[in-house]
């Protein structure tokens, strides 16, 4: 239980991070140079880095359609997770090619993406061998 308390506060404050960039410091235009690349792919690489804290605290121990699709029991199911969150941002990414959903498509933020799903597979990944080891 100890790791959807984590997954839950994980989701929360990456959440607030994510809204205080995109609505608050991003608006004001309060940064310059390279501090405006790094909060350009910032949502991109904490939201994409929040997938599986997400998919835990949401779908663990449930049994409905998406649950099975999104459970997270053994490092097959999060590398699964991953990959399915993987491919839903790339799809994101190119459906922003669009016109008219008025967005920009970058290939930074398909970079930063796969940065912020590889941390949060490692960093996942040892938070739930660490608590399962406790829970044996």
């Amino acid at each position: 239980m100890e790791l959807k308390r984590i997954s839950k506060w994980a989701v929360i404050f990456g959440t607030i991070l994510i809204w205080t960039v995109k609505f608050g410091i991003r608006p004001l235009h309060a940064v310059e140079g390279s501090g405006r690349f790094l909060l350009g792919i910032a949502p991109n690489l904490v939201g994409s880095f929040l997938i599986p804290f997400g998919a835990f605290w949401f779908f663990y121990g449930k049994r409905f359609f998406m649950a099975r699709i999104f459970r997270i029991h053994s490092f097959n199911d999060l590398r699964n997770v991953c990959l399915i969150g993987f491919g839903l941002l790339v799809i994101n990414e190119y459906l922003q090619l669009i016109p008219i959903f008025g967005r920009t498509f970058d290939y930074y933020d398909i970079f930063f993406s796969m940065i912020g799903l590889s941390g949060a597979y490692f960093v996942f990944g040892r938070l739930m061998n660490s608590y399962s080891a406790v829970a044996d």
